[in-house]
């Protein structure tokens, strides 16, 4: 019988409504539930068909125990050796390499040296930096965001050097990004589910919390929603993720993709709203229910770069 198992950490909605709506469907075989895991030991199967992460991208032991579960033909929704690969910076760069429109962006040396390491670890580096082509190069107003992780820490809109030294010099060790702001007209999130399936989402960044993601009806020009959806499978085929959220700010009618790598999406029902949350909630079990009942049995290499993208085992053609 091949299980579907959920793994994830503070959200209340999801998880639940996801192995509901799974097992809801009665599908012959095909039994979702929560997993619960203890240690875990070196190369021994999970014992499920398919993992939908949640978590891993803030947990070391959980991305460890998925990685693992990879290894012995687990399929987990999304990839944790993307969320190890991933970095904005190179996801800007790939953007831009795709010909999807992106914010100009450029990658900081850090403000203080990284844990054990001195001023003669940076030897390499220009001393003084020329600030005056970054910011040429950027333009204000601009966003100091870091290069990794999904929290905004240390992350700073500025309108002039004053202010970028000021955020600049409160970051620490961290390894930061300039990026240039879009100041948009409107804003939207795409879901993307299965590397096929786009919804695009009206949403405003600057409204509170819970009222971002808009219930407005009103259609889009169908060149911007045409582009829009394009643009989000062009990233997430090419970036590997099952499950995305691709945010775009519209500035002058152009789409910039301002944020696409997101692990874990939000999804819960208090953010997205009702109809999102339905749409979310019925595709990405159907997605996991096919991998499950799919053919798909990776043929892996044990070489690390192979689980970025394990290739499918074909099936041998079947004699008449």
């Amino acid at each position: 019988m091949p299980k579907i198992g959920i793994i994830y950490g503070m959200e209340n909605t999801f998880p639940p409504a996801l192995v509901d709506r799974i097992n809801g469907k009665r599908i012959h075989g095909v039994v979702a539930e929560h997993i619960k895991t203890g240690v875990a030991r070196m190369a021994e199967p999970s014992g499920y068909r398919v993992i939908v992460d949640r978590i891993s991208h803030h947990i070391d032991f959980y991305r460890a125990y998925l990685k693992n579960a990879m290894l012995n033909g687990t399929i987990v929704i999304n990839n944790p050796f993307w969320a190890s690969a991933d970095d904005k910076f190179f996801n800007y760069a790939l953007a831009n390499k795709l010909g999807v429109a992106v914010p100009r962006t450029a990658v900081l040396p850090h403000k203080q040296h990284p844990p054990g390491t001195s001023v003669h670890s940076m030897r390499n580096l220009v001393f003084p930096l020329d600030w005056d082509s970054v910011f040429h190069y950027i333009g204000f107003p601009a966003f100091l965001k870091p290069l990794a992780g999904a929290s905004w820490r240390s992350a700073a809109k500025v309108h002039n050097p004053d202010e970028f030294f000021k955020a600049y010099d409160e970051t620490g060790d961290r390894c930061m990004t300039l990026q240039q702001s879009i100041e948009f007209d409107k804003c939207f999130r795409c879901c993307v589910v299965g590397q096929e399936k786009v919804h695009v989402m009206r949403y405003d960044p600057r409204l509170p919390h819970q009222q971002r993601y808009l219930s407005d009806t009103t259609s889009e020009p169908e060149p911007l929603e045409d582009r829009l959806v394009a643009d989000s499978l062009t990233l997430c085929r090419a970036l590997g993720y099952d499950f995305n959220t691709v945010e775009f700010a519209v500035q002058d009618g152009i789409p910039y993709a301002t944020d696409f790598m997101n692990a874990a999406p939000e999804a819960e029902a208090h953010s997205v709203g009702e109809a999102n949350f339905e749409w979310i909630i019925e595709n990405v079990a159907q997605l996991a229910i096919e991998k499950a009942l799919g053919d798909e049995r990776p043929q892996l290499q044990y070489r690390w770069f192979h689980f970025l993208d394990p290739e499918p085992m074909k099936a041998e053609p079947q004699s008449v």
